[in-house]
């Protein structure tokens, strides 16, 4: 095993580079202000340095698995791609899983860029039009699909591990926002969430929104 781990140690800028890219993209698109979004937003940190880490780094969820279970696992880079890789898909299957992931994350990231641009143009108004009119967490659940595209994509230990965790915190978020939105703006927010989806949207609608 080994001796196949040249081919992962050449990548080690790759893994800073992206990582660095990652932490800067998810202070400044989400704006983090109370402890409970720095909170998040350092969740979310932790889950790109995990992943790039490791993707381009040290393999460390492949020598665990071949370590603990019978797995004979080549370690060349593209064995990263584990779902293909446990289930014997080759190299189309990692084709597969890169084009799905792909899809997901580039669908978050529009999400959050374009949530980011509507707040920050809002001049603390209610903003209901836009990605907001599909749902009413639209970076929150551009990071949930992110998430998932991720782990689609190149799965780990510690980012399988994470993932729940930052769902389960932008999900309590959320309802923390939605109670200091009733406060403020009262009976035109409660129209507004009786209109909108929380993080579900209609799919044709976020279709035509995004493109």
């Amino acid at each position: 095993m080994d001796a196949g781990y040249g081919n992962w140690t050449t990548l080690w800028p790759y893994a800073v580079l992206l990582s660095a890219l990652g932490v800067w993209a998810v202070y400044h698109f989400l704006a983090p202000s109370s402890w409970r979004d720095w909170a998040g937003a350092g969740l979310v940190q932790a889950f790109i340095i995990a992943l790039y880490a490791e993707m381009y780094g040290f393999p460390l969820t492949i020598y665990l698995l071949t370590s603990v279970l019978p797995l004979e696992i080549p370690l060349v880079h593209p064995s990263g791609h584990l779902w293909a890789t446990l289930l014997g898909y080759g190299r189309l299957g990692a084709a597969v899983e890169m084009v799905l992931g792909f899809i997901f994350v580039v669908t978050g990231l529009l999400l959050i860029i374009k949530g980011w641009i509507k707040v920050y143009f809002s001049r603390e108004k209610l903003v209901t039009d836009g990605v907001y009119g599909l749902v009413r967490h639209p970076q929150y659940l551009g990071i949930f699909l992110i998430v998932f595209g991720q782990l689609v994509h190149w799965p780990t230990i510690p980012t399988l591990a994470l993932a729940p965790v930052i769902v389960w915190l932008y999900v309590r978020l959320a309802k923390r926002e939605e109670v200091a939105l009733i406060r403020g703006f009262e009976d035109r927010y409660l129209r507004y969430r009786d209109k909108v989806p929380k993080f579900v949207p209609n799919w044709q609608r976020l279709r035509g929104a995004l493109i």
